[in-house]
Formats: structure tokens, sequence, C-alpha cells
């Protein structure tokens, strides 16, 4: 990891990161520019402040922006990388709320849009498959995280419940093999 920026570069890199992520893709563009490119955080970082930032209410790149600007520079880091991370996309949609107005509902409008949510499953694929790559180790945890895939996409069981399931079956199933292994009896 690099020495913490300044709070000018930690609003810019922040700025420009709100400026050209798209929808839930975002993550994977957040996990590009801070342990890739700028090398801010190492990938079990990345993962803890993600984890932390998913449990918090808004929207993740915000809480990310807050959290790393914290971790990085205190509070008045976090008060830059998340007026950073947000200034653009207010813009944006103040401006598109607008033109919406005056005929959001041509089918290049619809067109665009359409374009915009297939960009951001491509980038929310290659994030799962980059993390998952570094944090899922064995076939456990990958029946674990289908198994919370297929409870959420196909039977339509709300996300934090099937945290919460999923969750409690992985550190039972996970202690359980950690007892196995060291032999201790709790």
């Amino acid at each position: 990891m690099t020495p913490a920026p300044s709070l000018w570069r930690l609003f810019w890199v922040f700025l420009v990161m709100g400026a050209t992520s798209i929808g839930g893709g975002v993550v994977g563009y957040l996990r590009s520019g801070l342990v890739t490119r700028e090398r801010w955080l190492d990938d079990p970082a990345f993962v803890e402040l993600l984890s932390i930032s998913q449990t918090l209410p808004g929207l993740n790149a915000t809480n990310m922006a807050i959290l790393v600007g914290d971790r990085l520079r205190g509070a008045r880091g976090a008060a830059l990388a998340a007026l950073g991370m947000c200034l653009p996309g207010a813009s944006l949609m103040t401006a598109a709320a607008f033109v919406y107005g005056s005929g959001g509902d041509s089918p290049l409008a619809k067109a665009f849009l359409h374009g915009i949510a297939a960009g951001a499953v491509g980038l929310v694929t290659m994030v799962l498959v980059q993390l998952g790559a570094k944090t899922l180790r064995e076939l456990a945890d990958y029946v674990l995280a289908a198994a919370t895939a297929v409870l959420v996409a196909f039977m339509g069981v709300p996300v934090p419940y099937a945290l919460i399931g999923v969750g409690a079956v992985a550190i039972w199933w996970h202690g359980r093999r950690r007892q196995r292994n060291t032999g201790d009896p709790k």
C-alpha cells in the first residue's frame, strides 16, 4: 500500500470515479481504482470495507468512499471522498431529470438505458470473478455462494434473509471443519 494521499488527491480520485462509474458495476471499478491503480488498499482491506459498506444503509459506492476516506485521512478525508463520489452523479441526475422531462420516452433513450444496464451486469460479473478467486478457497465456499445466489435470484428470498441463513450455515460448516482439523471438542 502507498502512503496516504493528499486531501486534494483523495477528492480528485473519487470525483473521477464518481464521474466515470456506471450503476452496480461501481464495486469493480472501485476495486481496480483503490487496489490496483492507486494501491491505497490491498484486497483483504477492500473486502473488509466492502462488507461494512454493504451492511450500512445507502449506496455502496458512497459508503466505500466514506470508509476509505476515513481510513486514509480521517473525517476530512471521509467528507471529501463522499463529496467527490456524489457530486458527478447528483449533477448528472439533475440534468437527466430535466432531459427526461423533455422527451425521455424516445426509443433512443430506452436503448441507451438498456446498454448501460448490460454494461453494469458485465462489471459486476468481473468483480465477482476477481474477488471470488481471492476469497473462495474450497468447494464449500463456492456451494455457499451459489446457494445464496439461488435463494435470491430464483426463490425470491430477500437478500438480508439469504445472507443471514447462508452465513449461519457457513459459520457452522467452517467451525465444524476447524474442530476436525485441530481436534478441538468445542
